[in-house]
């Protein structure tokens, strides 16, 4: 992850969010964790680089096989609305 992350940039959180949290305990994102992830990228109402390079790795840690399909599907929409 780039170091010049921007202040206002929530990436920092975003990964230690997924990794104390929605990681840690089922290796995988639920609905719940998803909706939270979202929120805290979009705070500011900008998703910005750091925050777009956090959330894609986020997002290939999730295999479409392992994944509820409606968490899926909102990644999925996520990714495309916001072009990563």
């Amino acid at each position: 992850m780039n170091s010049d992350i921007p202040e206002s940039s929530s990436a920092k959180r975003l990964t230690a969010y997924s990794f104390l949290v929605a990681f840690a305990n089922d290796h995988t994102i639920d609905e719940g964790e998803l909706r939270l992830l979202e929120k805290m990228a979009l705070e500011d109402g900008v998703l910005d680089e750091a925050e777009k390079e956090v959330l894609a790795m986020l997002f290939s840690r999730v295999p479409e096989s392992t994944a509820n399909p409606q968490v899926w599907e909102a990644i999925t929409r996520f990714r495309e609305e916001h072009g990563f």
